[in-house]
């Protein structure tokens, strides 16, 4: 059929052919409406502009990036990337990323740093930032002329201290009125985490001495003479030690010629 196909163009005429020969009852009910709209004639859809126009010069080589798409780029990135790069622990705070259709910070009053449905956080900053910078033209709210990108960072961020410190102050002081009614507050997350590390490093300590004392006896035992004389012996062996000390006093001295001995039975 080539390289088109064009029968979905033609269903019209097809539909009203079967119905002229009578091969078909009645007409279907798309038949009338696509008579009066009928579909586009263009077989190929147009693409939208992907890549800048630039002028082309006569000398310059065609470059081999034409068609590459553009980089989208907002100022809210450049933005967090300050704020974040200040604040990197802002980071670990957990957040609620969850919106219903991406334009949840455009229905928000940013003339206050601080919202009454949401809690206060680095994106916080960047709104109010945008909001000292531009303004809300929709609500007729005018930027200050003399508002540099600087000191609109300096403002947001004095605003998001503020209200970090208003809301520590707030939790310490709930936290005396539980403890004054007779509440208990058990151990913060930091308490556990230093027993957690000062257990696991005594159970090391242990083992360490453990291995460094069996090093020893090794070596000890490596080697003839006083060395022998301290190595320790091993424990639970009662019959043993009694037997050595039975016989200890029948045994000559180091450099001493042996003249007799006992028997020994252990």
């Amino acid at each position: 059929m080539g390289r088109y196909d064009f029968r979905p163009s033609r269903v019209h005429r097809t539909a009203s052919q079967l119905f002229a020969s009578e091969r078909i009852k009645n007409l279907p009910s798309w038949h009338e409406v696509v008579g009066t709209i009928p579909p586009a004639q263009t077989l190929v859809r147009p693409q939208p502009l992907q890549y800048q126009q630039r002028p082309r010069r006569s000398n310059v080589r065609k470059p081999s990036k034409l068609f590459q798409p553009q980089r989208v780029v907002y100022e809210e990135d450049r933005l967090r990337r300050e704020f974040f790069g200040d604040h990197p622990w802002e980071l670990a705070r957990p957040r609620v990323v969850l919106e219903n259709d991406g334009k949840d910070s455009e229905r928000k009053d940013w003339s206050l740093v601080s919202q009454s449905d949401r809690p206060i956080d680095g994106e916080s900053v960047v709104q109010r930032q945008v909001f000292l910078l531009h303004g809300n033209p929709d609500k007729g709210q005018i930027p200050d002329p003399k508002m540099s990108p600087a000191k609109a960072y300096d403002q947001a961020r004095k605003e998001f201290y503020e209200r970090r410190l208003q809301q520590d102050i707030e939790r310490r002081v709930a936290k005396e009125e539980a403890m004054a009614t007779g509440a208990y507050f058990g151990k913060t997350t930091l308490q556990i985490g230093m027993e957690l590390e000062d257990k696991t490093f005594e159970a090391w300590k242990a083992w360490a001495s453990a291995q460094v004392i069996e090093q020893e006896q090794r070596r000890a035992a490596m080697y003839t003479g006083l060395d022998n004389e301290t190595a320790a012996l091993p424990e639970g062996e009662p019959e043993m030690e009694a037997a050595l000390e039975e016989i200890e006093s029948t045994i000559p001295a180091q450099g001493q010629e042996a003249k007799g001995g006992a028997v020994f039975v252990p």
